[in-house]
């Protein structure tokens, strides 16, 4: 292998996942590689048709949010995904990245990311590793674990806590 041609990175808004976007963008610059930052959003289904409106709190199922505090990772609405991708593009340039795409995918984080790494053909995946070892993480299952198992390329998992 060359290197890595391509590069995505999921974020959700957090602190955390905007730390492994800054990591992401350092290795597609180190291997002059496209950087792609993906932000899965799952649309709520209200009476009479689907809403594109998220909750308060931006939490799809605001029962995980209350069960589980701030272990929860985000499940936003389309209309906030936008501006955590803006967010994270920024972030991405000032770490030196040139070649940056920003996608809002549909679905729940970890078939969407998986899916959306096979559609671009992308070489490495990179996620925040929290989750890993919570009680969120335990009970729902990760995204950073969940997608190191069923994604078929490379993943860097970011250790992104203090």
């Amino acid at each position: 292998m060359d290197g890595y041609r391509t590069v995505v990175v999921g974020t959700d808004g957090s602190d955390s996942s905007m730390r492994a976007v800054v990591r992401a963008a350092e290795v597609a610059v180190g291997e002059n590689a496209k950087l792609i930052i993906a932000s899965a959003h799952v649309e709520t289904v209200e009476k009479g048709g689907w809403s594109r409106v998220p909750s308060r709190d931006h939490v799809a199922d605001p029962r995980a949010a209350d069960s589980l505090g701030s272990e929860g990772y985000m499940l936003h609405g389309n209309a906030p995904v936008y501006g955590i991708l803006r967010e994270a593009k920024d972030k991405a340039r000032a770490a030196g990245a040139d070649i940056v795409e920003e996608h809002a995918i549909g679905g729940a984080p970890v078939p969407a990311l998986v899916k959306f790494v096979q559609e671009v053909n992308a070489d490495l995946l990179v996620v925040g590793d929290v989750g890993l070892d919570s009680v969120a993480g335990r009970l729902l299952g990760s995204v950073p674990a969940e997608v190191a198992r069923r994604a078929r390329i490379d993943i860097l998992i970011v250790h992104t806590a203090d």
